[in-house]
């Protein structure tokens, strides 16, 4: 397993989902997405997984701003700019991806 997680150092979810992997001695690489941020690249990988609208934080300010754009190419630009538009945490496993705490997902994966 090649698990990611992206997630916020504030989010209660994001330390719940290390600590699941912590517990079964999963390695993982954990990315901040307020320092970090997420790739075009892994975003486009996650997309194929979880629709855009599920991946967006609604509690975040500038969250409605994204419901004016009209085309998905300019809300992706805008998340590539600021990733903290992003719902913590999204937990990657090589193409599979899930968002938000999941361990009945997770468990598939092992």
């Amino acid at each position: 397993m090649n698990i990611q997680i992206f997630g916020k150092a504030k989010s209660f979810d994001t330390k719940k989902a290390e600590r699941y992997f912590k517990e079964r001695r999963i390695k993982y690489q954990a990315i901040d997405l307020k320092k970090t941020g997420i790739s075009k690249g892994e975003l486009t990988s996650v997309l194929r997984c979880v629709r855009l609208e599920d991946l967006l934080d609604p509690g975040h300010p500038d969250a409605s701003l994204l419901t004016y754009l009209a085309y998905p190419e300019d809300k992706i630009e805008k998340i590539l700019e600021d990733g903290t538009l992003l719902r913590a945490p999204i937990v990657r496993n090589g193409k599979q991806a899930t968002v938000g705490y999941q361990p009945d997902v997770w468990k598939t994966w092992e």
